[in-house]
Formats: structure tokens, sequence, C-alpha cells
């Protein structure tokens, strides 16, 4: 799915594998993989990507779609993928520009990044299980299951799980950051 959609825009953009790799700043072998579907990019990766081709992460989902009714199902959702120690996010709606909705499960000691980042948005958090830590504009926020927590995503924010017990959350980004 992404592997098509990258290599559309890819052949769209007039770029060869090696070129995309060198403006995106990742191996034109990493992104081969990527094409042939052969392994899944990193968030960082889609965002590089997307990057290059003035696109939200959301469009490099071949799912996104007009349609004005979507299923998801599990078993079918596309995986944003992170580093380890870093928490990787479900796709529960197909993304179609305006709005990404994500569900992840943070483990003990995982986190949404390295450091705090903004981007211009709105964010949502609802914890459907745990306890999570949202570091917004430097404040820690402690959020407990059955509560959420909406800001202004230009705010440097991130997540983390301090606790010793996993951590579910449903994350809803409007419009998606590129």
């Amino acid at each position: 799915m992404i592997g098509e959609r990258l290599k559309e825009l890819r052949t769209l953009h007039g770029l060869s594998l090696r070129q995309l790799a060198a403006q995106a700043d990742v191996s034109a072998t990493l992104l081969s993989q990527i094409e042939r579907s052969v392994t899944d990019p990193s968030l960082e990766t889609m965002r590089r990507l997307a990057a290059v081709f003035g696109e939200s992460v959301a469009s490099l989902f071949t799912g996104a779609t007009d349609a004005s009714v979507t299923i998801s199902r599990p078993g079918n959702r596309s995986m944003l993928i992170a580093p380890k120690g870093r928490v990787s996010y479900e796709r529960l709606a197909p993304g179609n520009g305006q709005l990404e909705v994500l569900r992840a499960v943070l483990q003990p000691g995982e986190m949404s990044a390295d450091e705090p980042r903004g981007h211009p948005s709105a964010e949502c958090v609802y914890v459907i299980q745990g306890e999570l830590v949202a570091q917004i504009d430097g404040v820690d926020y402690t959020v407990v299951a059955g509560e959420s927590i909406s800001f202004d995503a230009r705010l440097p924010h991130r997540y983390r799980n301090t606790s010793s017990s996993a951590t579910e959350i449903i994350l809803s980004v409007t419009p998606p950051n590129p």
C-alpha cells in the first residue's frame, strides 16, 4: 500500500530512487524495500518523504480516499513503525488530509519522541488504559484512563509512559502533520 503510493509519487515527480533517497536523507536500499513492501517505513522516514513531495504523511497511504464512509478493521490497518523505545501507531482512519486517528500502546518507558516537537495542528489524546504523561511546552500533564487532553500542537510536545504497566491511547490530529 505505502510502497505503491511512494513509487507513484516518486515517478510523478520524476525522481530516481537515489535522487529521492538523497533528498529525504535515507538510503536508496531502504526506499527500494519500502516500494517492494519488504519493509515498513518508520514515522520519521515517512515525514522525510512527505516533506520531499510537499505532502502530508497521510498522503503516503493509498487508502486515502474521498469516500464518505469507511470501515477500519483490525488486520487491514497500516502501521507507523517507530524505532525501539518509541511508540508505533496503528492508523484507525484511512486519512483524507483532514484528520488522522491513531491507536498506540506505550509499553513502560516508551515515548513518542526523544525530544518534544511541535507542528501546525490540533491534537487530542484519549487514554483508554493506564497512565500517560503528556509533556506540552515544558509542562508534564498526567492523564489517566477515561481522561483526554487536547492542545495546540504547535507547542512542542511528546508522550511518555513512566508507569510500570502498558498505556493504550487514541490520538487524533487535525490536520495531519507532515
